[in-house]
């Protein structure tokens, strides 16, 4: 029997938590619930979640303090709650490395929904060669592998959040190609998305930070209209 999926669950709300944990307990998830940032700091290590639900507005150091320091040392999956559902708040949270933002209150379905898609996305594995059916894309010293989620820039493997990995490769497996902000949204986040194309502009800057422009290809802004993984000839 495989192991079940570990999340951590961080609010100061203790009714609030509890119904999460009973949400998620119901689809086979183990849970651990804490009650403030440093506590969530602390169990992190000790519990190694699968994934992080955080709420924004805790006691002491708040969650996006939180989320900053696991992203200096985790790819782990984050999906941030909060109660402010203002688009700076969001765009805050995407630029710490949130890989999701729920807005409360909110549906038990869509929360688990949510859990369960991104965790489908994340598949942290050891980058492995390319097999002849993978999906992957290769340019001088730089490897986008979809099939195992995995990156290797310059001989070395690149902890990069899924949708950072998806963006990345889409853009990358049509060189050349110039795609609006609109269409990269749609593509990568889908249709339902209730979002701002800021949204792309906050991935594209964190790609950029780690992975910078080579002298045979770029991750290209297209002023007015987009971007483009650029390939020079």
């Amino acid at each position: 029997m495989a192991a079940k999926q570990k999340i951590l669950i961080v609010d100061d709300d203790v009714n609030i938590a509890e119904l999460i944990s009973l949400y998620l307990t119901k689809e086979c998830f183990e849970t651990m619930m804490v009650h403030d940032g440093e506590e969530a700091l602390t169990i992190f290590d000790t519990f190694r979640p699968n994934l992080i639900l955080l709420d924004l507005m805790l006691p002491g150091i708040d969650g996006y303090q939180v989320c900053r320091e696991i992203r200096h040392k985790s790819s782990v999956p984050i999906i941030m709650l909060s109660a402010k559902g203002e688009i700076f708040d969001k765009v805050l949270g995407l630029e710490l490395g949130a890989d999701d933002y729920i807005i409360k209150p909110f549906d038990s379905k869509e929360l688990v929904a949510r859990v369960k898609a991104v965790l489908r996305r994340f598949q942290p594995e050891k980058p492995a060669a390319p097999t002849p059916d993978a999906k992957y894309v290769e340019y001088p010293d730089l490897i986008i592998n979809l099939t195992n989620y995995s990156v290797i820039y310059n001989a070395e493997p690149v902890d990069m959040p899924p949708k950072e990995l998806e963006l990345l490769y889409f853009l990358a497996s049509s060189p050349n190609q110039v795609f609006t902000r609109e269409q990269l949204l749609d593509h990568i986040w889908g249709y339902e998305y209730i979002g701002d194309t800021r949204t792309v502009d906050v991935h594209i800057k964190r790609l950029r930070e780690k992975i910078k422009d080579h002298e045979a290809w770029s991750l290209s802004t297209v002023w007015g209209i987009g971007y483009k993984f650029e390939v020079k000839q």
